[in-house]
């Protein structure tokens, strides 16, 4: 019989997360104040899903406790800017991003905490990004950010984001 998942009430400050292989382990300094979910094509086949799930935190706040992760350069289509992804040379996996256009973010692929469900960003601080990319089944949640781009223009004036009164799917939108 499968064990019922529990989730951890007492939520720690700290947060620890690596690669499938064990590698390569970081520590994150503090909860990401920042949720983006981006439905781009680039985020869909960087992460084999329907979309990324990436906390947005400085990247001084990821510390490395053992290994050091690879760097693949992509440049953005959008921006013309690089992503760095770094990721475990060993087993593939990828661990989080940094951006030449937001200089000293980081954005964590947050599949490889250890404990997904210690991310509490409140709904206010999330966004759906690229929306207009999305598979048409995807769910867009209401009260929440959600843009068809990016929400930010070239330039990096922000976009005002649309907020749905209900949830609806990509594909209606």
């Amino acid at each position: 019989m499968a064990e019922a998942h529990q989730a951890n009430p007492i939520k720690t400050s700290t947060a620890q997360g690596g690669c499938l292989c064990g590698a390569i382990r970081y520590e994150i300094a503090k909860m990401p104040e920042r949720l983006t979910i981006c439905h781009c094509r680039f985020c869909q086949r960087s992460t084999g899903a329907a979309q990324m799930t990436q906390p947005a935190l400085p990247a001084a706040d990821i510390a490395l406790l053992q290994g050091t992760p690879k760097r693949y350069t992509h440049i953005s289509a959008g921006s013309g800017e690089a992503i760095h992804i770094h990721f475990c040379d060993t087993c593939g996996t990828k661990l989080y991003q940094t951006f030449d256009r937001f200089g000293g973010a980081a954005g964590l692929y947050s599949g490889t905490l250890d404990d997904p469900n210690w991310l509490d960003v409140p709904a206010k601080n999330t966004k759906h990004i690229f929306v207009e990319e999305a598979r048409n089944d995807t769910l867009i949640p209401a009260h929440v950010a959600v843009f068809s781009g990016h929400a930010l223009a070239p330039d990096g004036t922000p976009l005002a984001p649309e907020t749905l009164d209900q949830i609806r799917r990509a594909g209606e939108l």
